[in-house]
């Protein structure tokens, strides 16, 4: 085996040499003083505070299908139990708008489904952790 210096160091060399050094923590760049993950929380925690529900095809099937129309004032306290909901820290809620039930997953900010009160015949709820009479 030929050994050939050049005055460069071996890959092992090298990699000893980064091996042995600790982990240095890189300074992230800031923007009047925040992080861009500070920046990043905040845009979330808005855009859940201001941007409505969205309805799943399900739940906007089951809306046509049992006839059920929102005025503006249920959807704008829809909205309002579903940010209550987020505020609690609840994942899957049920929001009651009047006579009509809701399913929503607060994480998706998304209806899955919607009854009104004759449907909910049993008044039993499940795979919820949390509800919000809006």
């Amino acid at each position: 085996m030929k050994v050939v210096n050049n005055n460069y160091p071996s890959i092992e060399q090298v990699a000893g040499q980064l091996l042995m050094q600790p982990a240095s923590v890189k300074e992230q760049p800031q923007i009047n003083g925040q992080t861009f993950a500070d920046i990043f929380r905040q845009k979330q925690t808005v855009d859940n505070i201001v941007s409505p529900v969205r309805f799943s095809k399900h739940a906007s099937v089951r809306l046509g299908d049992r006839n059920i129309e929102l005025s503006s004032e249920q959807l704008n306290r829809l909205n309002e139990g579903a940010q209550k909901a987020n505020a609690k820290g609840i994942n899957e809620s049920l929001v009651l708008v009047d006579e009509i039930a809701f399913i929503v997953n607060i994480k998706n900010n998304t209806v899955i489904t919607a009854m009104d009160q004759s449907e909910a015949k049993e008044n039993v709820f499940t795979n919820i952790d949390g509800a919000v009479i809006a």
